[in-house]
Formats: C-alpha cells, structure tokens, sequence
C-alpha cells in the first residue's frame, strides 16, 4: 500500500511531558539570547530592484505596498534603523557586556560597512538573514535556493567568512528544507515551536533547529494586537523570563529567544525598556547570556542527534514484521494501523500504541472476538507444553506464573475453564501491572461478571498488554 498521502508531515509531540535537560553551562537556569535584525537596506525598494516599496514593520500604519514607485517615509523609517538606532543599541549590548547574534540581511550588511565592522568588534554572530527582506511564500524552490545561494556568497564576501546560521523570516514552505539541504548551518531558526533546540532527519544528515519567537519580539510595537508601550513590553519580557526561570529551577531549563530591530526598539521610547529588562536578568543568577552558536555548539556536545527506526516512516511490509504481533497473532491490526495518518506523534510510545488500538477500536466485534480468542490461558496448556508466544512466555513469566505449586496450578486450571465456559474467550489481564496473588483476585472477581462487560473488561486489558508490549520494542520510552 503506497502511505504516502496517508503520512502527517507537522510534528505536534516535539519533547512531550519530559523534554531533555537542557545543562546550560555552569548550571544555568535558563538561556537567554538577544537577535538583532540588521535588515536596513535590504528591505523592499525599487532602488533595490523591487516592485514597490516596503509595507511590512515600520512606524506607517496600514502600510501598503506601493507598485513602481518610491516611498520615500518608509525609506526613512528604514534608515532610521541603520543611521541612530543601531548604533544605540550596539552601546547598549557592548556596555552591558551582553553578547548578540545579528540576523543580516546580506544586501543590507553589503550597504552598512561600518555597521559589520562594529559587529565584529563586538564579537556577535552574524548568522544569515538571506538575500533581500522580501517575501518568499510565492517563490519556486529553485528562486529561492539561487537567492540562498547568493545571500552566502554575499555574506562571505562583506563579513570574511560563511554564516553558521540561516533565518529567512518572510519564508516559504521550502525553506527549512532548503537550507537544510545545503548542509553548512550549524542551525536554522525558521520555526517558532519550542523553548528548546531540537533535531531533524535531512535526508543522510541530522541538522539542528534553534526556535526563534515572535512573540517576545520588538515587531509587536508595529502589529495589531502589540506593545503600545515601553510598560508592556517590559512586562511581557519579564514574564516570559520568569516562567522560564522557574522551570529551569525545577530542572527542566529552556531558552529566552528575545527579536529586536534597529528601527524599532532602537527608538529612545522603547529602547529603555529593553535596558530595564536586561538589568531585571542579569540581576538574576544563573542566567547564561548567548549567541545562538553558542546555543547549537551546546546542543551538538551534549545532545547530539539520535536516530532511530522511525514507525511513520516504515513501510507496510517492515511496520507489520515488527508490530504484528503487538496484538497476540493479529497482524491485521498492524496492518490498518500502518494506514492511518501516521506522524512524528506515533513514533512515541503512546502514539504508535494509540493508531494500533484505532485500528483495534473500529473493528467488528467478531473481529475483536478473534483477537481475545487469540490469547492463550493463564498459565494453561501452551504454557506447561512451552508452545507460547515470546511475549506471551515472558509476560507470564514476569508474574512468576511460570512457577506455579501443584495447590495454584489446579486453581488456574479451574478458573480457566469456568470462565471460558461461562464468556466463551480466555481470561485476559495485563499480568505486567500485577502480581500472583492480584491475577488470581482478579480471575475470581471478574468471573462472575456478565459476558458483555467481560468483553469489555478483557478488551481494555488486551489494549493494556499491546501498551506495554511496544513499550518493550520502543526501548522502553513510556511517551
């Protein structure tokens, strides 16, 4: 069966309830990281071979695009950016001794050689912000990939040397991809789904994600729905940080990511409230300040990539082999599961575990009938001739079921065939969850109940096995 169009391509699960801990260096209770995007001069201008002018975050409210001409207030607005408050903010970072990763647009650095000159001296990143800031979700992959390409080259020529970072911004359903596949960024920051760095397959190569925010973001003074005032962006800082910073004192330690704009919180307004938040961290212990490759060099060191044999990627053939047997001697439901919308959130344990009791759930009852039959008696026949599954053998085992005295091996007996007589399937429970002396309460209690809730009851408990049964071949990850 091709799956192709039945395979789920977001990844909703990331780290689950238990992501990783993080051990920022010296025992830090949470990153925080500033960018400041350098894109003054690279924005949209027919000066710069564009269609129209810019619209998009600036201090002009309704801003629209302007077709073939000239606007000369944007263009202003702009050069405010490059021309005081870049500057403004450089003497800021470099007084507080707070490090910075620049997002460079590669034709505004190529028009602000004095700019990239003080980002060196500063020591801060200068990660690659393309080509031009202009919009990519119309573009082929092949425009794209050719303005990625020249946005390196660019960069390389203006700065001396290749970003180790890539964030498009205004990007495509490709890009990700793209830059992915170029297979020379120590990170990409084109995505906004997690406080922590994480990993991707791209294709032979595991290339490093760095989430970037925009909701801790300066561009919210140039939204609907944003910061009106320095107070609120204050606030909003602080209380991110403090969230943060709590779960990293209960060890579970994440990552501020905090955007800003020369043209934005460059402005006096706005800029002391960004100096007040930055003092509110650093008065605070066990913050480590870091450019965003420190971040990756960290994430590479002590959590590198980690693949594994991924259930949504598998084939039919290759999916049924290893899940087959999850539901005793019905490879079928193996079979429907592996048609499903699978995703990332089935390569976890209680995700595969959940498509395969989907597959369990919609069957007829005839058809879950079947799979109860499958299941052999408690410490019966099979047992004693040794003719069990392997997971059947080392279930039983694991209740000690496998060493039974003459006095419970006749109460097993008797139990087996009063309850298959009276319910016309075996007695099923999850004997992993209990102990002898549990299974055998169990077994009296629930025989003299009524077949429709034993059939119930015994369904539950043949889901409860296949949990722990692909728990066993997940390596044992409880997610």
């Amino acid at each position: 069966m091709n799956t192709e169009n039945t395979r789920y391509l977001r990844n909703m699960s990331g780290y689950g309830p238990t992501p990783p801990k993080a051990e920022w260096p010296g025992g830090a209770k949470i990153a925080v990281q500033f960018v400041i995007n350098y894109e003054e001069g690279g924005e949209n201008c027919i000066l710069h071979g564009d269609a129209a002018s810019e619209a998009f975050l600036s201090e002009i409210v309704g801003a629209a695009p302007w077709p073939g001409q000239r606007h000369w207030n944007m263009e202003s607005i702009y050069e405010y950016g490059a021309r005081a408050g870049f500057w403004r903010l450089h003497r800021l970072f470099t007084s507080m001794g707070i490090p910075a990763t620049v997002y460079g647009v590669a034709s505004a650095l190529a028009r602000s050689p004095e700019q990239v000159a003080a980002m060196q001296a500063a020591d801060w990143e200068i990660a690659s912000h393309g080509l031009k800031w202009i919009e990519y979700k119309d573009a082929t992959a092949e425009s794209e990939k050719a303005d990625m390409l020249e946005a390196i080259r660019l960069h390389e020529e203006v700065t001396g040397a290749k970003p180790k970072g890539w964030y498009t911004g205004r990007c495509s359903a490709n890009t990700v991809a793209l830059a992915a596949e170029l297979g020379i960024f120590d990170y990409i920051s084109d995505i906004y789904d997690d406080d922590l760095p994480y990993w991707i397959e791209a294709g032979e190569r595991d290339q490093l994600l760095i989430p970037y925010t925009l909701d801790c973001n300066d561009m919210r003074f140039a939204t609907a729905q944003g910061f009106n005032s320095g107070d609120q962006y204050f606030a909003y800082l602080k209380d991110t940080f403090d969230c943060l910073y709590e779960e990293g004192a209960a060890g579970t330690a994440k990552m501020m990511n905090i955007g800003l704009h020369c043209r934005l919180v460059g402005r006096p307004g706005r800029v002391m409230a960004l100096k007040r938040f930055m003092d509110y961290a650093q008065s605070k212990g066990d913050v480590w300040f870091a450019r965003r490759i420190d971040i990756a060099r960290h994430w590479q060191a002590v959590h590198p990539a980690v693949r594994f044999e991924r259930p949504s990627r598998m084939g039919a053939e290759r999916f049924v082999t290893l899940y087959g047997g999850v539901f005793e001697h019905s490879p079928w439901i193996a079979e429907r599961a592996h048609a499903l919308e699978l995703g990332a959130a089935h390569d976890t344990v209680i995700g595969l575990h959940n498509a395969l009791c989907r597959a369990f759930r919609s069957a007829t009852k005839d058809e879950k009938l079947s799979v109860l039959k499958a299941h052999p008696d408690l410490a019966g026949k099979l047992a004693a001739a040794k003719a069990l599954t392997a997971d059947s053998t080392a279930e039983q085992a694991s209740a000690g079921l496998d060493i039974l005295s003459e006095e419970e091996r006749t109460q097993f007996t008797a139990l087996n065939t009063a309850y298959m007589d009276k319910h016309g399937f075996p007695f099923i429970i999850a004997v992993r969850d209990h102990d002898k002396a549990g299974i055998l309460a169990a077994f009296r209690q629930r025989i003299d109940n009524d077949s429709e809730t034993e059939f119930a009851t015994a369904c539950g408990q043949v889901e409860r096995i296949a949990f722990h049964r692909v728990g066993a071949l997940l390596g044992g990850d409880d997610r």
